[in-house]
């Protein structure tokens, strides 16, 4: 039997990294994936997939990871229930990941403006001459 999942998306809040009684580390995260096409709006939908975290994985999120982060996961699907506080049996659907890709940070308008390097490199459109011309 197969059991594998590989999602791509964005981090919904910061990963809280916490720690269970015999010392692992657990971090629960919620990933918004972008459906592939577009509703009645003319706007893409996503699905909010929650993901489990361990050991070194959860830990490393925590650390290097924000809100609007984009990860990759892979991992499996696992389900389980248990009963509420009304004695009414709830089931949950999750991702345990076995790997987390770092891909990229949320982008805000500072990634976007030119910053000088500190190499002296001038972009081509703004030399005097094009060597290969």
């Amino acid at each position: 039997m197969i059991n594998q999942v590989t999602l791509v998306g964005r981090l919904t809040r910061d990963p809280e990294l916490k720690w269970t009684p015999d010392g692992k580390a657990v971090a629960n995260v919620t990933l918004a994936v972008n459906r592939h096409y577009k509703n009645p709006n003319g706007d893409f939908d996503a699905d909010f997939v929650n993901c489990t975290l361990w050991k070194k994985t959860a830990e490393n999120t925590a650390q290097y990871c924000k809100r609007g982060s984009v990860i990759g996961v892979t991992g499996r699907i696992q389900t389980r229930h248990y009963e509420n506080q009304e004695g009414r049996r709830v089931y949950v659907t999750e991702v345990v990941a076995e790997g987390v890709r770092f891909l990229g940070a949320k982008q805000n308008k500072e990634s976007f403006e030119p910053r000088e390097s500190s190499q002296g490199f001038t972009p081509a459109q703004e030399r005097e001459e094009l060597p290969f011309a």
